[in-house]
């Protein structure tokens, strides 16, 4: 029988990849996907298969001298079933680049399954085209 994780452990493991991305923490960002988890990213031309081929784009980025200034999380659910849960929620973000600073707001779905320890880990990973540009937060 599948565990069911609980809310608590959802918004954990959710949390541990936004404060990561919110601090460019590339190593502790990523140890949050499993190796053959997947993203569909609204700008980028085709989906991503696997963490190393997100990984190489955000190394792209980082050389490049893109960098989150801020992330803010808000209109949360957490939606939980045995082996896995999926997260929601609407993403403020605020970067910089080598073409300046930008924000936006998007939506985001990760889907995490329960590891054989009982820890979690996204498999999957959905941002939607922004509804709007955010005010810039610090």
């Amino acid at each position: 029988m599948s565990t069911t994780p609980t809310h608590e452990a959802v918004l954990a493991a959710a949390d541990a990849i936004i404060d990561a991305f919110r601090a460019t923490d590339t190593e502790a960002y990523f140890a949050g996907f499993a190796p053959d988890a997947s993203f569909i990213f609204h700008p980028e031309p085709a989906r991503l298969d696997s963490r190393a081929d997100y990984e190489a784009l955000w190394a792209g980025w980082v050389a490049t001298g893109w960098r989150v200034t801020s992330c803010a999380s808000t209109d949360r659910l957490v939606q939980v079933f045995p082996g896995g849960a999926v997260f929601s929620h609407t993403v403020a973000t605020s970067v910089d680049s080598a073409e300046g600073a930008d924000s936006y707001l998007e939506r985001e779905s990760i889907v995490f399954t329960v590891c054989n320890d009982g820890s979690l880990v996204a498999i999957h990973e959905h941002l939607s085209a922004p509804t709007t540009h955010a005010e810039a937060t610090s």
